[in-house]
C-alpha cells in the first residue's frame, strides 16, 4: 500500500517539485520514498514518484521507482498483486532479484505488454513508463479498490493516488466544477470519472490509460455489465455446488491476502461479512488472528458485544475500544485533509477510529467490504423488489393524477411520499434510485448554476437486466461501492498508514458471484442467503442473526449543536457571494430554517440533515484546500 504520482511536461519541473508532490502523501507510505525525472524526446520530461508502505520484501530491493534490468521500463505501484507467486512461476524466463510483487509487474509487462493487467489478481494503481515507445501506461484494479487520478493541462499530464499531489503540481489551475455540486450534495460523494476540479478525472475501475506524444486514450479491460452477462450465461444451477464453489474461492482469497511480511489482522464488527472473513482467516492461520472492534456507549449503535461474542467463539486475539461522542467529533476536523475532495459519508468517522485502533498492533487488516453489493445485502434491495412489484399500479396512478395528458393536475403531489415516489418513478434510466424529488430540488437550487449534471445516475438501461434488484446491485458496483465505500476505507485506513484487504472483492470471487443464481442470494426474503449459509458453517446462527444495525452519526444533533456556529458561518451570504458557487439567499435561508427547526421554510426538520452535512463537508474541504 503506497501512494504514487508523476507528470509529463515541457515545463521545467524540478526534482524538488516532484518531491513536494510526493510528500503530500507521506501518510500513505512513511517507510520509503523515491522520485526520478527522465528526459523524453520532443522537449518533454517525465517524472514518477512513490511513497512506500512496506508490506512485501521489506528490504531496499522493493524500492520504487523500480526498473527492468535493461531500464526499458520504470514502474511505480500502489497496492498488492495477490497472485504474484503464481505469476513468478509463469514468468521463469525473467531473473528476479527481489521477493516483491512490483518486480512481477515488470516481468509481466515485458512478456505481455499492456495485456499484463488481465493476468493480475489484486488491488492496484500502476504507472509504467516504457522508453521503447515513450509511452506512459496507467492501470486501475477491476473494482476500484485503489484510487488513481489524472489531470490534463495545456502543457502537462499529471497523475496521482490522491488529488493532493496534483494540486501541488506547479501552476495547477484549481477551477471547481459547479455542475457536479448538486449530485454531490445528494449522493455525498463524487463518482468516477468526475472530480471536484475541471480537467481532473478519476480513472474508472477496470480501466487502463495510455499517454503517448500528447495523446490520451482510455479503455476498459474489465467491465461489470459485460462480465455479469458472460458469467451469468453459465450458471451454477445446484445450490450445494454454488455454496461449495464460493466457499473454496473465499478460502483461497483469504489465504492469498494473509501473505505479508508485517503483522496482519482483521476488522470484526460482528456482522456476517466481517465475521465470515475473520473465521476463514482463523481457519488458515497458525496463530490466533488479531481482530479489532469499536464500541459505542449508545446501545442502539453498539455492535461491540456481538463482535466480542464472535471473537470468543472463534478464539481470535481481540481488541476492542469504546469511544464517546467527543472522540468522534474530533475526527470531523481531519476529514477534509485526508479526503482531499468533498466526501460526506459520515461512516468515515468510525472507519477512521477502527483503523487507528488496528494500527496499534498491525499494518494490514482484512475487511468484509463487497458482501452487500455482490450478494444482495442492503435493505434498499428489499425496497427495490417491492417497487418493481408496485410499478404497474404506480404507472396507473401517475396516469390518472399526475402531470401527463388526462391527469388530474396537482393531485399526485398531495399523496403520501411513499405513494408519490412509486407513481412518479417513470424514468426507465433511474428506476431503482429513490432519491426524494424535493431533496434533489433543494440541492439544485442551492447551487448557483443552471448547468448541472443529473443528481441520479441515468444509466440503468445499460445493464440489460429486467430484475430491479440485480440492476440496482450492478449500479452499486459501478457507483456506490468504488465511489463511496472503497474511497472511505482507503482514505480512513491510509490516514494511519494501514493497508486494508477485501477478500470478497477478489477477481475470482466477484466473477463467480455472477454465476450464482439470484435466488441463491435473495431467497424467500432472506438477503445474502448463500453468504450467510457459509458463515453458519463457522459460527452459530444465534451469534449472527439480528437486524442489520450499522452505525449512524448523530448528524442532526451535531449540526444543531457543536457545529452550528460553523455551519452558520459557512452559510453567511457575504461569504457565499465571494465564493461564487452557491446561491447566497436560498442557501442561507435553507440552513437558517434547518437550524431553527422551522415548519414552513424550504428545508426544515431532521430529514435534511444529510443535505446540510454534505454542504458542511464541502465547505470544510473548501476551507482546507481553497482558502490557503
Amino acid at each position: 500500500m503506497c501512494g504514487i504520482c508523476g507528470f509529463i511536461s515541457k515545463k521545467n519541473i524540478t526534482l524538488d517539485d516532484l518531491t513536494a508532490m510526493n510528500d503530500t502523501m507521506y501518510h500513505r507510505g512513511p517507510d520509503d520514498c523515491g522520485q526520478e525525472i527522465y528526459v523524453m524526446k520532443g522537449g518533454y520530461n517525465i517524472g514518477i514518484a512513490q511513497r512506500r508502505l512496506a508490506i512485501q520484501d521489506l528490504t531496499t530491493a522493493g524500492h520504487q521507482p523500480m526498473h527492468s534490468p535493461d531500464r526499458r521500463l520504470s514502474v511505480v505501484f500502489n497496492g498488492e498483486i495477490y497472485n504474484f507467486l503464481e505469476l513468478r512461476e509463469e514468468l521463469k524466463d525473467y531473473t528476479f532479484v527481489s521477493n516483491c510483487d512490483t518486480e512481477v509487474i515488470i516481468a509481466a509487462f515485458l512478456k505481455w505488454g499492456k495485456n499484463c493487467v488481465h493476468h493480475f489478481n489484486g488491488m492496484f494503481a500502476i504507472a509504467i513508463y516504457d522508453r521503447e515507445n515513450e509511452s506512459l501506461y496507467l492501470f486501475r484494479d477491476r473494482i476500484g479498490k485503489k484510487p488513481l487520478y489524472y489531470a490534463t493541462t495545456q502543457d502537462a499530464f499529471i497523475f496521482g493516488s490522491e488529488l493532493k499531489p496534483i494540486m501541488a503540481f506547479p501552476g495547477f489551475n484549481e477551477s471547481i466544477r459547479a455542475d457536479i455540486l448538486p449530485r454531490y450534495l445528494v449522493q455525498q460523494y463524487i463518482n468516477a470519472p468526475d472530480t471536484i476540479f475541471e480537467n481532473v478525472y478519476k480513472l474508472k475501475p477496470g480501466s487502463m490509460l495510455t499517454y503517448r506524444k500528447g495523446i490520451l486514450e482510455t479503455e476498459k479491460y474489465w467491465d461489470i455489465t459485460e462480465k455479469y452477462h458472460t458469467m451469468n450465461a453459465d450458471p451454477v444451477t445446484k445450490y450445494e455446488d454454488a455454496k461449495e464453489g464460493l466457499k473454496d474461492l473465499l478460502r483461497r482469497s483469504v489465504s492469498m491476502r494473509m501473505i505479508s511480511d508485517v503483522p496482519l489482522g482483521s476488522f470484526l464488527s460482528g456482522g456476517y461479512d466481517s465475521s465470515l472473513i475473520t473465521a476463514i482467516a482463523q481457519e488458515v492461520s497458525p496463530d490466533p488472528v488479531k481482530t479489532f472492534s469499536i464500541g459505542f456507549n449508545e446501545e442502539k449503535w453498539n455492535e461491540a458485544p456481538f463482535a466480542k461474542a464472535v471473537s470468543d467463539h472463534l478464539g481470535t486475539d481481540h481488541t476492542e475500544y469504546y469511544i464517546d461522542e467527543d472522540q468522534m467529533l474530533k475526527q470531523v476536523r481531519s476529514i477534509s485533509k485526508y479526503y482531499d475532495e468533498p466526501f460526506a459519508d459520515s461512516s468515515e468517522i468510525p472507519t477512521m477510529l477502527v483503523s487507528a485502533l488496528a494500527k496499534t498492533r498491525v499494518t494490514v487488516a482484512l475487511s468484509g467490504d463487497g458482501g452487500d453489493e455482490f450478494f444482495c445485502g442492503y435493505n434498499v434491495y428489499e425496497l427495490v423488489r417491492m417497487a418493481q412489484r408496485l410499478d404497474p399500479i404506480g404507472a396507473a396512478v401517475h396516469g390518472l393524477t399526475g402531470q401527463g395528458v388526462g391527469g388530474m393536475l396537482g393531485l399526485e403531489d398531495k399523496m403520501p411520499i411513499k405513494v408519490r415516489s412509486i407513481s412518479q418513478n417513470r424514468d426507465r434510466e433511474v428506476k431503482t434510485q429513490f432519491v426524494n424529488n424535493s431533496y434533489k430540488e433543494r440541492a439544485i437550487k442551492m447551487v448557483a448554476t443552471d448547468n448541472f449534471i443529473p443528481c441520479d445516475y441515468e444509466m440503468e438501461s445499460d445493464y440489460g437486466v429486467p430484475n430491479w434488484q440485480i440492476r440496482r446491485m450492478l449500479l452499486d458496483m459501478d457507483t456506490y461501492l468504488p465511489g463511496d465505500i472503497l474511497c472511505k476505507v482507503d482514505r480512513a485506513s491510509m490516514k494511519y498508514s494501514l493497508e486494508t484487504r477485501c477478500p470478497i472483492l477478489d477477481r475470482d470471487v466477484m466473477e463467480y458471484s455472477f454465476r450464482i443464481p439470484h435466488s441463491f442470494k435473495y431467497h424467500r426474503g432472506d438477503k445474502k442467503h448463500i453468504l450467510k449459509d457459509i458463515a453458519y458453517d463457522y459460527i452459530p446462527r444465534e451469534l449472527l442473526d439480528r437486524p442489520k444495525q450499522g452505525f449512524g452519526v448523530p448528524l442532526d444533533k451535531w449540526l444543531r449543536g457543536p457545529l452550528k456556529a460553523q455551519l452558520m458561518d459557512y452559510s453567511n451570504q457575504t461569504f457565499l457571494k465571494r465564493q461564487g458557487l452557491f446561491d447566497p439567499e436560498y442557501t442561507h435561508d435553507l440552513i437558517r430554517d434547518y437550524l431553527a427547526k422551522g415548519d414552513g421554510g424550504p428545508a426544515t426538520g431532521a430529514n435534511y440533515s444529510k443535505l446540510c452535512w454534505s454542504y458542511f463537508q464541502f465547505q470544510e474541504w473548501y476551507h482546507t484546500y481553497m482558502e490557503k
